[in-house]
């Protein structure tokens, strides 16, 4: 089998889970393959340690079977260049980083960051265990290690480059199942009083606007302040600063460092978690989730009966489309798919093998009804589509058909 079930929380190593959120089996969520072929089906729902609060997938895919391979690149995401040049700046004023600091980005990517931050003057290096994607970077001129992060990376980059300065984790931290293996990787690689700065989409966002979509097999973990504090002073460190920041529907940036180090803590850390404090229970909340989830799908299976041997379509062919298209069984009406991304043109979507095609389609073979799949970017996509006379609808975060 190339994944397994865990039963302890990754963070308190509690064996205190309860199944909180369950949505249908999936495939991995961004397998977009040139010819059909049978791709497995995992189980997916979310479980919540009844002793710290993480709430987290217990399925946990191989990770050599997901980015080995892996084609997703962060110049493919439309604004991300913008938010990453922005998140350098951030990161530099707070830490007053004017040049010269080492800064390694675990789970580089293309190295999109890393080049803000050597436009700055700092020595950067990236890590990164997607082959193709590591070499492009290199090639780029980010020196980037093709291979996983562990202790034994570290060391190897501590003898080659020195301790770092800043680690930086974005969308990366949620993705691992073996959490303190990476901290102490982390450890190795941090000088003394080094930063480690963890992005991720928040729970609590997660929730309140309708993003289940971003759940999904490579996201093992959904994180708040709260246990991740508790986790970060079980292994002596702690949270210095917090920041809010708009992507993935709502995330935070944590600033980590040392118990003991120059770095204090800031306002900004008690805010959010007197925030999450101040919630109702998070058992309460799931409850309340998962029938505005089932809600909104009701809604759009009933809409689409009407549209029985018409065309349907879906703008939108990424990873979290795979979630809403297993989820809401959209596969049973969608004709194809269209993306602006060309490196998902010309392919077919996991497991339902969904064909995608550019945006161009929707003029040669007009739909009667298009489903925003994309919806985060529903301003953007209606502007392009505005000449399209057929049915648009969205199904999040409220089901709405566009007028």
């Amino acid at each position: 089998m190339d994944y397994y079930i865990r039963k302890d929380c990754r963070l308190c190593a509690s064996g205190h889970l309860d199944r909180v959120l369950s949505l249908n089996d999936s495939p991995l969520c961004d397998v977009y393959i040139l010819k059909p072929k049978v791709q497995d089906f995992y189980p997916l729902g979310l479980n919540m340690c009844m002793d710290c609060s993480f709430v987290q997938l217990n399925v946990v895919v191989d990770p050599e079977v997901i980015y080995r391979d892996y084609i997703y690149v962060t110049t493919s995401s439309s604004g991300l260049d913008r938010h990453f040049s922005k998140y350098c700046k951030d990161v530099c004023d707070y830490l007053s980083y004017a040049k010269n600091k080492l800064v390694v980005d675990i789970g580089s990517n293309d190295g999109t960051l890393l080049k803000h931050f050597k436009q700055k003057k700092h020595r950067v290096v990236g890590v990164e265990p997607a082959i193709e994607i590591s070499k492009k970077a290199n090639e780029d001129g980010i020196e980037t290690y093709p291979h996983f992060f562990d202790k034994d990376l570290a060391e190897r980059m501590v003898s080659e480059n020195g301790n770092a300065n800043l680690i930086t984790a974005n969308n990366l931290f949620a993705n691992i199942d073996d959490l303190h293996a990476f901290m102490q990787a982390a450890d190795v690689l941090l000088s003394q009083d080094g930063v480690l700065v963890i992005e991720s989409s928040y729970l609590y966002k997660m929730i309140k606007k309708m993003v289940f979509d971003f759940i999904y097999h490579e996201h093992i973990s959904y994180l708040s302040a709260t246990p991740l504090e508790a986790f970060m002073k079980s292994i002596d460190m702690h949270v210095i600063h917090i920041q809010e920041v708009p992507t993935k529907g709502g995330s935070l940036r944590y600033y980590c460092a040392r118990l003991g180090s120059e770095w204090a803590v800031d306002a900004s850390v008690e805010k959010i978690m007197e925030s999450e404090h101040s919630e109702k229970q998070l058992r309460t909340v799931f409850q309340q989730y998962s029938e505005s989830i089932e809600n909104q799908k009701m809604k759009l299976r009933s809409y689409l009966q009407a549209f029985d041997g018409k065309k349907v379509v879906g703008y939108g062919a990424s990873a979290t489309s795979t979630t809403l298209i297993s989820h809401f069984g959209l596969h049973e009406h969608l004709n194809y798919l269209v993306d602006d991304n060309p490196g998902k043109i010309d392919t077919y979507s996991p497991g339902y093998h969904i064909p995608v095609d550019s945006p161009e389609k929707l003029r040669q073979d007009p739909p009667d009804v298009l489903i925003i799949l994309a919806w985060r970017f529903k301003d953007e996509i209606l502007r392009k589509i505005e000449d399209l006379s057929c049915g648009v609808v969205l199904p999040l975060p409220q089901f709405y058909e566009v007028q």
